[in-house]
């Protein structure tokens, strides 16, 4: 309420205490079932979670049709339509875009929509995820063939690095969508990587500008960049991971492994993060979060039984409190020297390499190293590989 009470002059406060009572009789309802019953559920938690949208949204739209701006309120879960993964849901693309081309074809205002919630297809409401406002944003951006989709936070753009890791982090005029998604996997957390979907589908460019600083142009991702005179674009992390490790002779030359392997994990809904297998076959290592470090080697234990009883699978082991860095950049394809630069970097600065995996597009390093060094390497790696910049 005193948010509202900011914004809003004292004589138009009734207006709005009296639309946010609702909603705040509404969420006591749900909140005070919960409390008896001594349980929330994947469902209510998105029922409860919803509100912080509503009430942010009834405030804008209320503050703004005060002042004179010709606006009203959207909520988007009235559009946008999922399956029932509550706390992560699976946007249902044809029947969303169906549903807001329709709505906008009859609408002229402006329209001040919620983010992050949805709702299934019986309505039940459900949530896009971490970073799902911006999902919306691209959601609705796509379904109506925008020109551009603007994503505003609280930087200046998509930085060569984590600035609270690395000092002379610069944000990057431009990146392309491909780069965009590699950086913000491996832990960019600028950019939730659902977000850039919708965009890239549609072609449409997006542009991540900053609240604070708004005259700063930030960075816009796009398909393919005509030039562009950086090799490697950014460094990104993942602070804490667990190297899931599988190895044995039996596995060598053995069709089925890998694919018994990632459908076990999966059983289990582990997030896969990284993977580096040896060319002999003999190994294989999966970075997973650390949160799913038991029940990966239950779901290795239950699909390998046989194979761990007979000696083919000798060895299924965690190891924990490492990190993954990627160096990112499409101008790696086919420049030679590059992943030498990384080796050679750290080994200068005593930081051992766990594992390594690299995809045949070049367009990603990713190192697996000891957590402890994590700091370190972003600064040895940024000094070496992207020095020549400037902020």
């Amino acid at each position: 309420m005193k948010i509202a009470a900011d914004l809003n002059r004292n004589e138009d406060l009734p207006g709005i205490e009296k639309l946010l009572g609702s909603l705040f009789d509404e969420l006591k309802e749900i909140l005070h079932g919960a409390y008896l019953v001594r349980e929330v559920s994947p469902k209510t938690l998105d029922f409860i979670q919803s509100f912080g949208e509503k009430l942010s949204c009834t405030i804008i739209t209320y503050t703004m049709q005060k002042r004179g701006i010709d606006c009203e309120y959207l909520d988007a879960s009235k559009l946008i339509k999922t399956d029932d993964n509550f706390g992560n849901a699976k946007v249902n693309e044809k029947a969303t875009y169906n549903k807001i081309k329709r709505y906008f074809s009859r609408r002229k205002k402006l329209q001040i929509i919620t983010g992050f919630i949805a709702s299934t297809s019986d309505n039940e409401i459900t949530t896009l995820g971490r970073g799902g406002s911006d999902y919306t944003a691209s959601i609705f951006g796509a379904a109506l063939n925008a020109k551009k989709i603007e994503i505003w936070t609280d930087v200046d753009g998509i930085l060569t690095a984590d600035p609270r890791k690395v000092k002379n982090a610069f944000p990057l005029p431009s990146v392309t969508y491909e780069e965009a998604m590699e950086l913000s996997h491996f832990g960019a957390k600028v950019i939730y990587p659902p977000t850039l979907l919708p965009a890239l589908k549609k072609n449409i460019e997006t542009v991540i500008k900053n609240t604070f600083n708004p005259e700063f142009p930030g960075t816009r991702i796009i398909k393919r960049e005509q030039s562009s005179d950086m090799t490697v674009k950014g460094i990104s992390s993942i602070d804490n991971v667990t190297l899931l490790g599988i190895s044995g002779g039996g596995m060598v030359g053995v069709t089925g492994i890998a694919g018994r392997l990632f459908t076990a994990l999966a059983r289990y809904n582990v997030n896969i993060i990284l993977i580096s297998q040896a060319s002999s076959e003999h190994s294989v290592c999966i970075a997973i979060p650390p949160a799913m470090g038991k029940i990966s080697v239950k779901a290795i234990e239950e699909e390998f039984k046989l194979e761990i009883m007979e000696g083919k699978i000798s060895r299924v082991s965690l190891e924990e409190n490492l990190s993954v860095i990627a160096v990112v950049g499409e101008n790696m394809r086919r420049t030679p020297g590059i992943a030498g630069r990384v080796f050679q970097s750290l080994g200068k600065n005593n930081i051992n390499i766990v594992a390594i995996a690299q995809g045949s597009s070049e367009l990603n390093i990713s190192l697996i190293i000891d957590r402890k060094d994590i700091t370190k390497a972003l600064n040895v790696l940024h000094n070496s590989l992207l020095k020549t910049r400037k902020r």
